[in-house]
């Protein structure tokens, strides 16, 4: 039976992104349904069955009769199925650093988040960030540095090879080129081919064809 995820606008949606990722990663075929976020009927749409186990959260990937709502859960779940080496790195000092940057970036951040909202589809300049988000943006790029130094040699992703803790900061990369943060020369490269992903292009170009906006975070800069 195919999988099915339901995920939001992929202009605004980071755990959208994230969930999406995470089922790309697994190699493994699923039928992709968007619904606009918080449209007109969105009420009563997010209390329809398929997304009723969420509250109408998204993203939410069924599996015949499994049903996962979370970006982490559906990265865990789809390693049971496919493998942990698929999502996390071999070594067990290694995993256990992903593994915490992916629980870290899932429960904090919260300045970062609520003042720079995700948004594919535009970019602004000389954004004045508050002191709270600049920090959040400076442990970031601090986790990013130890974990690019210590086990990123074997390619250009957090770990070497593209896995989990990927696919759960690529959204916070596109909220770092939408408000033109400056980055240092290894978070720049780093971004760079976050951006430059073949499923990050595919995303962005999605993105860019939805009929759809969502006035708050248009106006989330002014």
């Amino acid at each position: 039976m195919t999988m099915k995820l339901i995920i939001g606008n992929k202009a605004y949606s980071s755990w959208s992104l994230r969930g999406w990722l995470a089922v790309k990663q697994s190699g493994l075929h699923f039928e992709e349904i968007t619904v606009p976020l918080f449209g007109e009927g969105w009420d009563q749409r997010k209390r329809e069955p398929d997304l009723a186990p969420s509250s109408g959260k998204v993203p939410i990937l069924w599996d015949g009769e499994a049903v996962i709502w979370d970006s982490l859960a559906i990265i865990d779940y789809l390693a049971d199925k496919v493998g942990r080496d698929r999502y996390w790195p071999k070594d067990d000092v290694a995993r256990g650093m992903a593994r915490s940057i992916a629980a870290e970036m899932h429960s904090s951040y919260t300045f970062l988040r609520r003042e720079c909202p995700m948004n594919t589809r535009k970019t602004f300049a000389d954004v004045t960030l508050s002191e709270e988000t600049r920090a959040d943006a400076v442990r970031i790029l601090q986790t990013w540095a130890e974990a690019r130094s210590r086990f990123g040699k074997d390619g250009p992703y957090l770990f070497g090879t593209f896995s989990a803790a990927d696919i759960m900061l690529a959204p916070v990369v596109t909220r770092f080129v939408t408000y033109g943060f400056s980055l240092p020369g290894f978070a720049q490269a780093y971004a760079e081919a976050i951006m430059t992903h073949p499923w990050l292009e595919q995303w962005y170009a999605a993105a860019a064809e939805e009929p759809w906006t969502i006035d708050r975070i248009e106006r989330a800069v002014t």
